[in-house]
Order: structure tokens, then sequence, then C-alpha cells
């Protein structure tokens, strides 16, 4: 059984007196800087954008330009910078990583494939919440917190699970729990689940569905209703209480479907492929793409994205979209 942690298990001491770093004030970075703070942790944060910057300010955040002074106050630093961006941001602080202090992630990547290699006498530890760093910071605010997880790559000092907890603390995560996992199971599990079914199936699943649709002759717009904008109606189900709250909450007609009809769509291939995704992942092979890709200035990954944008379901979805005014608003409020 996984380990999990609350806040009976956590002593705040090992992060009192002690300056923490937030290199990029992004998703993640902002709500690990506010919530921090606001938990009585001294905060520094670096960020080169402008616009990002300003917004620190408008919070009352100490904001610095470069990393390298950031990380030289502080005692723990934390990368919350694009994943792609982490080599070139480390060897910028990398000057400033004496004994004692304590590397922090949110994610395992660069860790894990060895693009961000740290000297054996600091600490290295991660926490991941599961979440997007705008909700960790709106469950924070609320009182409550977002799950998290927890490891530790390299314990120098002796104290880095113990100090890591107590950033997960002053993050409000123990309010929910953190789990103690490791670099490599968190890597994988991550780009896997992102790939399979978060993100690269779930699109999928839904393009494939309105297209199916239209191409039958439905309406693009009734099309669109139904195999996206009722997906967050589903999936909220399903997060508030398993598949099995989603089926008792719909129809009967729904749930034989789902039992009857999902299988034949998510068949014995597709868990084939997945099988060979989870293998490229954990061979390496999908890092030496990604990080290749980078390097050579992502000609694919630009393509993907004006080819998607031309896509009927998101031309459709835009128009759509502007006749339900509570969703730009909410995604205004959250962009602040």
């Amino acid at each position: 059984m996984a380990r999990i942690y609350y806040r009976s298990d956590v002593d705040r001491s090992y992060i009192d007196n002690k300056t923490v770093a937030i290199l990029g004030y992004g998703s993640q970075g902002h709500a690990h800087a506010l919530n921090l703070r606001d938990s009585g942790v001294k905060v520094v944060v670096a960020e080169t954008a402008s616009d990002a910057a300003e917004r620190a300010r408008r919070e009352r955040l100490e904001v610095l330009s470069a990393a390298a002074e950031a990380a030289a106050r502080a005692d723990i630093i934390t990368m919350l910078v694009p994943d792609d961006k982490h080599p070139a941001v480390y060897a910028e602080i990398q000057p400033h990583l004496g004994k004692g202090k304590l590397l922090m992630f949110a994610h395992g990547f660069n860790i894990h494939f060895g693009q961000v290699v740290p000297p054996p006498d600091i600490d290295v530890a991660m926490v991941a919440p599961k979440g997007p760093g705008h909700r960790v910071r709106e469950v924070y605010v609320e009182g409550v917190g977002v799950p998290a997880l927890l490891a530790v790559h390299q314990d120098a000092s002796g104290t880095a699970r113990q100090t890591a907890l107590a950033y997960a603390d002053a993050l409000g995560a123990t309010r929910a729990g953190v789990i103690e996992t490791t670099f490599k199971e968190e890597t994988e599990s991550d780009l896997f689940g992102e790939q399979t079914v978060l993100c690269g199936g779930v699109s999928e699943l839904v393009k494939a569905g309105f297209e199916t649709l239209v191409a039958a002759g439905y309406q693009p717009e009734i099309a669109y209703f139904e195999c996206l904008h009722e997906l967050k109606l589903i999936t909220d189900l399903i997060q508030q209480g398993g598949l099995a709250y989603m089926r008792y909450s719909v129809s009967d007609t729904a749930e034989y479907g789902d039992y009857t009809r999902g299988p034949k769509v998510i068949d014995q291939h597709v868990r084939a492929t997945m099988k060979q995704i989870l293998a490229d992942i954990q061979s390496g092979a999908f890092a030496r793409e990604w990080i290749e890709e980078n390097k050579n200035g992502r000609p694919n990954m630009n393509r993907y994205r004006e080819e998607a944008a031309r896509e009927p379901i998101e031309l459709v979805g835009r128009k759509l979209r502007e006749m339900m005014t509570y969703l730009a608003k909410s995604a205004a409020a959250k962009q602040q």
C-alpha cells in the first residue's frame, strides 16, 4: 500500500526561517509562490517574462529577473519553468547549489532522464500537486487542498523527506494527502496518463466521435455538444465518486451503453497500443524524441499546433463558446 502523509505527519520547523526561490511564475509557479507565502514561508520569485513578473508584483511578491540571484539567496530552489527550459535554467543556478540546499521539482522528467544532474552534496526532492496550478491555488484559498506526490532523489542532509513534506504542507497538499513515490514512477506514470488517457486519448476520442457524427450528416453544433461539451459533466462525476458514481448518476440507457459499447471502442488493440506507448516511455524513446524536438526548434510541435487550430471541431467550438459567456469569464479569471 502507498504511504500517505497528512498534516499530523508534518514538522513545519523544517521549512521555518528558510527562503524558497520559485523559478517561473506560470500555472504551478504562481500557486506555489502564493500558497507558500500565505503559509508564512519567505518566498522570492525569478521570472523573465514581463507580464508574469508584473502579476507576481501585484501579489506583493519579491520578483527577481535572474534565476541565479534567486538561487543564491534561497535555501530551497523550486524548478517550475517548463520542462524543456530546465537544463538552461539549471546551468544558471548550478554555481549557487551548495551543501545544505534543496533543489525541488514538481515533475521528475529532467532528473529521471538525466537532463539535470545535481551535485551529490545537495538534497533533491519533488512535490507534485495532482492538479493544475489555478486549482491548487483555489482550493488552498477555500481552506482545503489538492493531493500531491512526494519523492526524494538525493538525501544528502538526512532531512530531505521532512523538508519536502513541510513544503507540501505549506502548499496545502497535506490537507488532502501526500503520496510517497519515486522520480521514476511519477515521471513514467505521468507521461503515460497524459499520452494515452488525459490528453492524447481523450483528444482523439472526442475528435473521432465528432467526425463520425458529422460525416453521418448530423449538425456540427450537435456533434460538438454530444462529444466535447458534455465531457466535463461526466469527468466531474468520475472525479467525485469514481466510475460507479458516474454510472449511478447517468441514465440506465447510458449505463448500459457504457458496459456494452465501451469495450468495443477501447478494445484489445487499443490496450496493446497503450503497452507499446508505455514501453517507449520506460525505454526513454519518448524522452529522446521530445528532447531532440526541442533542440531542433520544435518543427513538428509547431506544425501540430497549426493543424489543430484549423480542425473543424475547434472552429465550431470557438463559435459555440462565444454564446456561453460564463466559460469566457471563468477562463479569464483563472489567467489572472
